[in-house]
C-alpha cells in the first residue's frame, strides 16, 4: 500500500496522519481523538487507524467530495 496516498479505492482513509490531514487537525491532536474514541467509526486494524471517508464526513458534518 502506498502510504503517500490518503485514500484507497474503497473510500478508506488509512493512518492517523492521513486522517488528521482530512479533518484539518494536527497529527498529535488527531491521535488523541482516535485513542479516546472521539472520532466515531474509526477502528484500529493491525495497529493502523482506518475510517471510511463517508463516516468521517458524517462525524464532522463535512460535505463529501465526489
Amino acid at each position: 500500500m502506498d502510504d503517500n496516498k490518503t485514500e484507497n479505492e474503497l473510500g478508506l482513509i488509512w493512518g492517523a496522519d492521513n486522517i488528521a490531514r482530512a479533518i484539518g487537525r494536527k497529527p498529535g491532536i488527531t491521535l488523541h481523538m482516535l485513542q479516546n474514541d472521539h472520532i466515531p467509526g474509526a477502528k484500529q486494524v493491525c495497529g493502523r487507524w482506518v475510517i471510511a471517508r463517508s463516516k468521517l464526513c458524517e462525524a464532522f458534518g463535512m460535505a463529501e467530495v465526489a
